[in-house]
């Protein structure tokens, strides 16, 4: 969490809420056997999941399959309401990169994705804050143990940055230092105790983190 705040330095802010957006990318979407949403699927991630840079992602005995999901990170910079996209995208701070894990079996079995998402260290943020990026420009490739498994790009996303934003802001206030997860790539998979993951960009930096069992 500390190293969430240094990102947003020197006024840091801890964030009261991290939005997700669900399924932003058709490959991914098809790749579990989903539709191709309608509209940007909305879903909260606890701020307790925030994970420094180099940390460690717990795997928790409640759950059989944890996967990783490599994102581009959102950090929003001033408070938006009901805004339109050019005003979303201008109420930005910076982007950085963020892996959403999930706890995909808990996942299938709630209704909600709330249990899935927000277990504590499910959320690694970082390494850095860009704050003017060429944001049609951005991607990452997410690696597990030195192996290539996720190639994410801002322009294969279905909606723009700026509408994702936007859409959130129509049924939730934006507040500085909220992240909003802008979704993940095909070629989500398991995790295991020992693997290392890397998202890489060569905009933002590497984000790695490591992963263990959680103590029972």
């Amino acid at each position: 969490m500390e190293s969430y705040l240094a990102l947003l330095a020197p006024t840091p802010v801890f964030p009261s809420k991290i939005v997700g957006i669900g399924r932003s990318y058709g490959e991914h979407a098809r790749e579990l056997d989903n539709p191709v949403p309608e509209e940007p699927l909305l879903f909260l991630k606890a701020p307790s999941a925030l994970l420094a840079p180099g940390g460690t992602v717990r795997l928790p005995a409640e759950s059989e399959r944890v996967d990783f999901e490599g994102e581009l990170a959102l950090v929003i910079g001033a408070r938006l309401s009901k805004v339109s996209a050019e005003a979303a995208l201008a109420g930005v701070l910076g982007v950085t990169l963020a892996c959403d894990v999930t706890a995909r079996d808990l996942q299938k079995r709630d209704r909600t994705f709330t249990r899935a998402k927000s277990i504590d260290t499910f959320c690694p943020v970082g390494p850095r804050l860009v704050t003017d990026p060429d944001w049609d420009a951005l991607e990452f490739v997410t690696r597990v143990n030195g192996k290539d498994r996720q190639h994410g790009r801002a322009r294969d996303l279905i909606w723009g940055l700026g509408e994702l934003v936007s859409y959130a802001s129509r049924y939730m206030t934006l507040e500085p230092g909220d992240l909003v997860l802008t979704g993940t790539p095909a070629g989500v998979g398991p995790l295991a105790a020992g693997d290392r993951v890397e998202i890489d960009s060569p905009q933002i930096g590497r984000l790695a983190f490591k992963v263990e069992a959680a103590a029972r």
